[in-house]
């Protein structure tokens, strides 16, 4: 079965400057799981990519990789790291 958020860690770590600065919250609801994830605010940009084109495509990833486990996904992008206890 897919880890969906190591695979989210490292769509996103091939994408950012500061991979060391991913933080990625996984809130698991049944069938449903929602990932919010957090990157450095230089590397905000290169995550959401023109008109969200980067983050649609992430999303799309997700999906896919939700569906071949049997869940339902949700990627929220936070626009700001959030400390984690």
């Amino acid at each position: 079965m897919t880890n969906l958020k190591q695979t989210l860690a490292n769509i996103t770590g091939a994408i950012v400057d500061k991979p060391e600065e991913i933080v990625i919250v996984e809130k698991t609801d049944g069938d449903h799981v929602t990932l919010e994830l957090s990157v450095a605010p230089d590397d905000m940009g290169k995550v959401i990519g023109k008109h969200g084109k980067i983050a649609r495509a992430i999303r799309q990833l997700m999906k896919t990789a939700a569906s071949n486990c049997g869940k339902k996904i949700t990627v929220n992008i936070k626009d700001e790291i959030e400390d984690v206890e």
